[in-house]
């Protein structure tokens, strides 16, 4: 990136987002060109007051700090909107952030993801389930995306780390800090394994209590479905389901006993329209045409290229399924037959297990589909 700072002053325009800019954009102008414009044309672009006046005149100490925390450590970085690692299940939300402050694997964010979210303060059965969905989850391939938060959000990373799959963490604060300061060792943990913690506030922001809907459509608007494991009818968990349905993703909720009040904000949303799960695979059926669209129009680290008469593997792919032969195999034998990372294979696999080219078998193995086989 050139020019970071003209990126960061765009990020401290209060509400500003990609959405507002479609018909500029439409143009060919870029984003950082907002700087170079004058006050009636920005007002001609129908953007705020105070955003208007923050790209006139951009706040260069805070600037400089955000500068100082990218250069802090090789494992942050800036992404930008449309360039080529801006998660592109975001992109398509019509208020996506233009900038995404990143601590960690940015690759992360391009990974087919499931959202799961739920109470502060759940029960132990479910903070349990949270964690066993994750876990199997993203054993199955997902990478598992939640808030950050204690309780449920807390169960379902470390469902995904039991499983040693990647994480993303969406937090509503800067990434200077933690919060909750109790998750801080977690956040490190999934930053280590190959995750990826994640906002689009700048640095220095606090965790205030409207920053977290903003925080939500990044949430949902990363993952191909979000599940709703305990919400009670107040829970912001709802806000992230409501957005996920807009953004016409999946929503789906774990039912519970209608005398637990943890439950109630599940059974609204079944009511609704989300889908009932009790299984894994209630979710694996719902989000098959998702997946497969992704990996026709996903780019090429998503590891797929469409052309006409059907689609064509590119070279990991390829490799990955003549290591995997007609025989059955498990991960740790196919890390060492293609050299590729266990989490990236456990990706390719799910999207190949959609596709109808490889199957689940016992014992968390897999084969190759023989043609014309169901």
């Amino acid at each position: 990136m050139d020019h970071p700072q003209r990126w960061l002053a765009l990020a401290h325009a209060p509400g500003l987002h990609a959405g507002q800019l479609q018909e500029w954009l439409a143009q060919g102008a870029q984003p950082e060109d907002l700087l170079r414009q004058s006050r009636p044309t920005l007002a001609a672009l129908g953007l705020g007051r105070a955003a208007t006046g923050a790209l006139l005149q951009p706040d260069a100490a805070a600037i400089a700090t955000d500068l100082a925390w990218l250069e802090g450590s090789p494992q942050r970085s800036l992404v930008c909107w449309g360039t080529p690692d801006y998660p592109p299940l975001l992109a398509r939300i019509p208020d996506a952030p233009l900038v995404l402050y990143v601590e960690g694997d940015v690759g992360a964010l391009s990974l087919p993801q499931l959202a799961i979210v739920g109470s502060r303060n759940p029960t132990g059965p479910g903070r349990d389930t949270a964690q066993q969905f994750a876990r199997h989850l993203a054993q199955a391939g997902f990478t598992i995306t939640s808030g950050l938060a204690l309780g449920i959000d807390a169960a379902a990373h470390c469902g995904a780390l039991q499983a040693n799959a990647r994480t993303v963490a969406v937090v509503g604060r800067g990434l200077d800090a933690v919060y909750p300061h109790e998750n801080s060792g977690l956040a490190r943990e999934i930053v280590a394994r190959g995750g990826a913690c994640v906002t689009d506030l700048p640095i220095g922001t606090p965790p205030l209590k409207q920053n977290f809907p903003r925080r939500n459509r990044i949430l949902s608007g990363l993952a191909v479905g979000t599940l709703v494991v305990e919400a009670a009818l107040q829970s912001g968990s709802l806000i992230t389901a409501r957005l996920a349905a807009e953004h016409g993703r999946e929503v789906f909720a774990i039912p519970g006993s209608i005398h637990n009040p943890l439950v109630r904000g599940c059974h609204r949303l079944l009511r609704q329209g989300a889908r009932l799960v009790e299984t894994v695979d209630d979710i694996f059926s719902e989000i098959a045409p998702i997946i497969s669209e992704m990996r026709r129009n996903a780019t090429e680290k998503a590891h797929s290229k469409p052309v006409s008469g059907g689609p064509r593997l590119d070279k990991e792919y390829e490799i990955l399924l003549d290591a995997l032969g007609f025989d059955t195999a498990g991960l740790d034998t196919l890390v060492v037959r293609t050299g590729l990372q266990a989490g990236a294979i456990a990706s390719m696999l799910l999207i190949l297990e959609l596709d109808g080219r490889v199957q689940q078998q016992p014992g968390g193995r897999f084969s190759r589909r023989l043609p014309g086989k169901v």
